[in-house]
């Protein structure tokens, strides 16, 4: 059942060419070269639309209802709606609804097209870029959108020092940091300048290329804000959300819901085709399927593979599935003793039984993972030899690290996410397999946000997390989980290794494909040796839905804007 979709191609070939939604090239470049990137993007769509055509709407259902309120039910609130500031998928669920980039990826790849930007041009091999805003769009305050605005939003993420950046109210940008080599003043900073041409075109200026900055344009995490709601809100920016996108923010109840209405002044025609939309939170997987069987809801996620089977056919449902882009994982506190010792991790990963855990939670809708990256990633290092599962090596291991009795703390998700579709279960089983070797993991679980709050903060022992890939490219996995710029932030195994920072720094900065994936197969070799974590799964998420929802397909990134969506009688 494994997958495949856009990847990098497309992000190192923009580097070459010039990438733009319109007819004008400064460069002489002959654009065919990257057709076979594009090619390779069509086929990806093709495959993992996330549902066959008779489930995802694209067949008249009918004629749409009257009421167009759509309810996605989910397992966990979110943490924040400031989309930059954390790196939950929760959070951007929603904010993927309320804000647009400057670039868009397609509806089910990570091939680049228009978004706030309706087209740009690459110059200088890679060192500068131009960006021709649309013009005619306004964010939900009314005030509109321009090249300021793109500016003031850039600047308050890199500028520790600028007044909307937040600092001392525990904003962090992490995901800045890392997408674009720190912040100012730091060495590895790749964006030098930031200069509006007129009121509708934007310059960034690099002091050094970057492999993957065609793709961060079209994160989320890069959308943009009104300067004025920063006026407004200041620091509360996080609970008052003001973007361009299709829905506009009206309320949030605390681990409860989150309300969204149509923004009449969108800048898309006829769009967004929903009235309003809920975000409710059902923490159970089986009373959200229950939810949906009864039409409290529309839409779920967090379905239980093992269901998957039972609601082919069944009347009234659809299911959807996301392309493998994801990687669930077993992270070790390096920061803490035993922790600290490679021996020991190396000795615990041959203590999981991956494959009987895929068997009993995932229904045979994921692959063992032995690396951090999904296996069609540009670099993923095929030769790397998993830790099998032996747990008589593993117990051999420990007894000769001088490791007996040992006992920890197993912290664990408390909401299902897609590469964990039911944590509290897949801790069970693999404390049973480390019970099986003589050692004693106590399971421990909160609130979602506090479980990330203090996992960043390094208070666990062990802990269950995961990542989904957002733009396609690697640097988002090993820029965000291991390099030790990302400490604190979504390194939370407080990994630290300089050679590997030094290889993922190059690859950052490497413009030819070839060269960026030798340099990522040989970070691999290092990180595998280094054992930070226990690669568990490569997962396949299910998601359910009313027969009544037409036009939704789920996106690679775990985040789709619900703009084409509507409901059917």
């Amino acid at each position: 059942m494994k997958k495949s979709f856009v990847l990098t191609s497309v992000a190192a070939a923009a580097l070459l060419f010039t990438a733009c939604g319109g007819e004008n090239n400064e460069q002489n470049t002959d654009v065919d070269n990257n057709a076979e990137a594009n090619n390779a993007a069509d086929d990806g769509a093709d495959e993992n639309n996330g549902a066959d055509a008779e489930d995802n709407g694209d067949e008249e259902a009918g004629t749409p209802s009257e009421d167009q309120t759509l309810i996605f039910a989910r397992g966990g609130d979110s943490v924040s709606l400031d989309y930059a500031s954390v790196t939950d998928g929760e959070s951007s669920r929603v904010t993927e609804q309320i804000y647009e980039s400057l670039l868009s990826f397609e509806e089910a790849s990570f091939e680049i097209q228009p978004g706030l930007a309706e087209d740009w041009e690459v110059h200088d091999d890679g060192m500068r870029y131009t960006f021709q805003l649309r013009e005619g769009v306004t964010f939900h305050d009314g005030t509109d959108f321009n090249a300021d605005a793109v500016k003031l939003n850039f600047e308050r993420w890199a500028d520790p020092d600028h007044e909307f950046h937040f600092a001392d109210e525990g904003y962090a940008y992490s995901v800045y940091g890392t997408q674009f080599g720190g912040f100012v003043g730091d060495e590895g900073h790749v964006i030098d300048e930031i200069n509006v041409l007129d009121d509708y075109e934007v310059e960034f200026v690099l002091n050094q290329p970057l492999g993957s900055f065609i793709q961060n344009m079209g994160m989320s995490y890069f959308s943009i804000t009104s300067p004025a709601a920063f006026e407004e809100y200041g620091a509360e920016i996080n609970e008052n959300p003001v973007g361009t996108g299709p829905f506009q923010f009206v309320s949030w109840s605390r681990d409860d819901s989150i309300v969204l209405e149509k923004y009449e002044d969108y800048w898309q025609e006829d769009l967004p085709k929903l009235d309003q939309v809920i975000f409710q939170v059902i923490p159970d997987n089986s009373a959200r399927l229950t939810a949906l069987r009864s039409g409290e809801i529309d839409i779920m996620d967090g379905l239980n593979p093992d269901d998957l089977e039972q609601l082919e056919g069944e009347e009234g449902v659809q299911t959807f599935e996301r392309a493998t882009n994801n990687i669930g994982y077993l992270g070790f506190n390096e920061d803490k003793e035993p922790f600290d010792d490679p021996e020991l991790r190396r000795a615990l990963n041959h203590a999981i039984d991956k494959e009987n855990l895929i068997s009993l939670l995932y229904a045979d809708m994921a692959e063992p993972a032995k690396n951090l990256i999904p296996p069609d990633y540009l670099g993923y290092n095929d030769d790397i030899e998993a830790y099998e599962y032996d747990p008589e090596l593993a117990q051999q291991m420990l007894e000769d690290a001088g490791y007996e009795d040992l006992e920890f703390d197993l912290w664990t998700m408390p909401v299902a996410r897609p590469y964990m579709p039911d944590p509290q279960r897949a801790a069970e089983v693999m404390q049973a397999n480390l019970d099986e070797i003589g050692v004693t993991a106590n399971i421990v679980s909160m609130e979602w946000a506090t479980y990330l709050e203090q996992t960043e903060a390094g208070e666990h022992d062990l802990f269950m997390l995961g990542w989904s890939g957002v733009n396609g490219d690697p640097d988002y996995f090993f820029g965000n989980l291991l390099h030790s710029d990302a400490i604190p932030g979504g390194n939370r195994n407080f990994y630290r290794n300089d050679e590997v920072d030094a290889l993922l720094d190059e690859a950052k900065v490497t413009i030819d494909e070839d060269e960026r994936a030798e340099l990522y197969m040989e970070a691999q070799e290092i990180i595998h040796e280094d054992a930070p974590m226990i690669p568990l799964v490569h997962s396949i998420p299910v998601l359910a839905g009313s027969e009544r929802v037409s036009g939704y397909v789920p996106h690679p990134s775990t985040s789709e804007p619900l703009t084409n969506v509507e409901l059917m009688d």
